[in-house]
């Protein structure tokens, strides 16, 4: 694998960052870096600053053996090996693999299902109460005998699980009390204010009949003294998201805490995600939009279940549309894919519905900031191509895994294979500090981007003033934030003026070079039809952007798939423009936010192939181009 020298990261590193000194004649118009230092009101440029200089990385969608799922796919590894690997440990996988990430990540979500919270730990470990009843002394048996066995228990339990005939209480709070408080506990020991964030959070598991995901990822502010003072909500209460705003509001009420929640990926919900009706059927009111804008500000856009951010069909002039693309069905596949349903699952066309349900009704209830996040079953926020561990520990690196049904349907007729996994994704935090107030704070005010695992650093501003030069200046951060806003932001009131983004871009130190970075517009037109665009604004490798706005040649490719390696002998390290929107109108609604694509690079099925020296079938995806996409930034008339 190539990396940039040393030398060259701590330089764009510093440049696009943290703006560290150069020498005074390096970059930037002297009059304006002048006007600019003397706007800080100190003579120290570092002085008085209230605006983040720090990306802060993490996963808000881990699952331990303390989710029944994980427990029954065989993970094995709790509240302990999730911390100690997402901090940076290495540790042994519920397959004897020894597993390590390149760097410790910044902050977790440790977000267990809450229904059935920890019940087949207590199956598996014999737990003396749960032991009285004899379905669970049989179970116990059988899932220590290993083998098939265990198989057949698994599959038993799926089957009653599933169908809500479980033979023994599993919600009921003397079940989930204790495991809530182990949560609690662990987090509390684990989290270290200003080195490491350990969330307290949890998955609240929605299946709208018959299978269609609305979960979504609860993380709280708090510390357990309040995040303690109400047991998490499970769906034997209500599987509807406005029940758990209902329950969300309560909290905060009661305890003086705070609360967020992030929606699952909608590329398995079957259109139920982004849906213009209640699950009632009825039309979506100004009180459900404020209600949903309330109370979830960010959204997971890509994860190993899928890439969430377009669909081909939807977007069928962005040749960057159809990245790990899951498109077949609901989440246990018993209901087909339609067509239809595609515009209320995807990120994109999420964000335009949004624009039009604020112009009908008068609020933008999707009004929301992306991120990424793996949604990992095996305790291993592990999604480095490189060394990708796999959604659940049946996913876990082996020889045999790409050609395994991951989830197959119930009649056979459909299935995701292990090669289907996309090796994703992260969630990038601006913040000021790695504290729980510090990014939950951020996530609110959605200063929050997604990645598919890469660690690229990613700067997104819009306002009125930028100008050609805040491109060559040393402090792009601090021209962001004193001209415009930053990404998840919000403009108005054009007055005769158009709008300017301020882009920079720095490729990940452990990965590819930069092929460009792309604006995506999307917009309610005069006629109140929904529109989108794509922009290249800045291209790798000196090639042209067209008068259509892109750049047709592509970057190239450096990969050899055979040893699963490549060359940075294509693309570029950093990328840094501003752009000006060609076909502004001030009368229309519109959105506005940065895809970075890095160069290919092998995907994990590559580095599979390699390392077992297995020959992967044909329709096998064997590199990728890992890209990030921001949060959006807002213009309303």
């Amino acid at each position: 694998m190539n990396r940039l020298t040393a030398g060259a990261v701590v330089v764009t590193f510093a440049l696009l960052l943290l703006a560290l000194p150069a020498t005074a004649q390096d970059f930037g118009n002297a009059e304006e870096f002048a006007a600019g230092t003397l706007k800080n009101k100190e003579y120290s440029p570092y002085a008085g600053r209230g605006y983040p200089t720090q990306v802060f990385w993490g996963d808000t969608h881990l699952h331990t053996n303390l989710s029944v799922d994980a427990g029954m796919f065989g993970n094995r590894l709790g509240l302990e090996e999730a911390y100690r690997f997402t901090r940076g440990e290495e540790v042994i996988s519920s397959t004897g693999v020894r597993a390590k990430l390149s760097r410790p990540l910044d902050f977790v979500v440790v977000a267990d299902h809450s229904d059935g919270y920890g019940m087949f730990a207590k199956i598996v470990s014999g737990d003396p109460e749960l032991m009285q009843n004899e379905t669970a002394r049989r179970w116990n048996r059988m899932f220590n005998e290993g083998g098939q066995s265990a198989v057949d228990a698994t599959l038993e339990l799926i089957d009653l699980f599933s169908k809500g005939q479980m033979p023994f209480p599993i919600n009921a709070p003397e079940s989930i009390g204790p495991v809530w408080e182990d949560v609690l506990d662990a987090a509390e020991r684990y989290n270290e204010p200003g080195v490491f964030t350990a969330f307290i959070g949890y998955e609240w598991t929605s299946l709208a009949p018959p299978g269609n995901n609305l979960h979504r990822v609860l993380v709280y502010r708090d510390d357990a003294s309040r995040a303690g003072q109400k047991l998490p909500m499970t769906t034997e209460a209500s599987i509807d998201p406005e029940d758990l705003w209902v329950y969300m509001a309560d909290y905060e009420t009661r305890t003086g805490g705070k609360v967020l929640a992030i929606p699952h990926n909608g590329n398995l919900s079957n259109g139920m995600m982004f849906a213009l009706e209640d699950m009632d059927g009825n039309p979506l009111t100004r009180a459900y939009a404020e209600t949903r804008e309330r109370w979830e500000p960010v959204y997971e856009v890509t994860q190993i279940k899928g890439d969430g951010e377009a669909h081909p069909l939807l977007s069928p002039d962005d040749e960057f549309a159809d990245y790990e693309t899951w498109d077949l069905g609901n989440l246990n596949l018993s209901e087909a894919k339609t067509e239809e349903m595609l515009q209320h699952e995807y990120g994109r066309s999420a964000l335009k519905l949004g624009l039009q349900l604020e112009a009908e009704i008068g609020v933008n209830p999707f009004q929301f900031g992306m991120i990424g996040s793996t949604d990992s079953h095996t305790s291993l926020p592990a999604v480095e191509e490189e060394s990708f561990f796999g959604k659940h520990s049946g996913n876990e690196p082996s020889p045999e895994r790409a050609t395994h049904v991951s989830i197959g349907a119930p009649d056979g007729s459909l299935a995701f294979m292990g090669s289907d996994m996309a090796s994703s994704g992260y969630a990038a935090v601006w913040a000021t500090e790695n504290t729980r107030k510090a990014i939950w704070d951020a996530m609110m005010r959605r200063e929050v981007y997604a990645t598919t695992g890469s660690r690229m650093l990613i700067r997104f501003f819009g306002g009125f003033e930028f100008t050609e030069a805040d491109a060559l200046s040393r402090f792009p951060g601090q021209a962001g934030y004193s001209k415009g806003v930053p990404m998840g932001g919000e403009l108005s009131a054009a007055d005769g003026r158009t709008p300017s983004f301020l882009f920079a871009a720095l490729k990940d130190p452990y990965g590819g070079n930069l092929d460009r970075i792309q604006v995506v517009k999307g917009w309610l037109d005069s006629s109140g039809e929904l529109r989108e665009r794509v922009y290249d604004v800045a291209v790798s490798d000196g090639r042209e952007i067209g008068s259509d706005g892109r750049a047709r040649q592509a970057v190239g490719n450096s990969v050899d798939v055979e040893n699963a390696t490549w060359l940075n002998t294509i693309g570029d390290p950093e990328l840094i423009a501003v752009w000006e929107d060609p076909d502004f109108d001030a009368s229309e609604r519109a959105f506005y936010y940065a895809r970075v694509i890095e160069i290919p690079t092998p995907r994990w099925t590559a580095y599979d192939a390699f390392r077992f020296g297995i020959d992967m079938p044909d329709d096998v995806e064997m590199t990728t181009q890992e890209r990030g996409y921001t949060s959006p930034i807002w213009y309303s008339p």
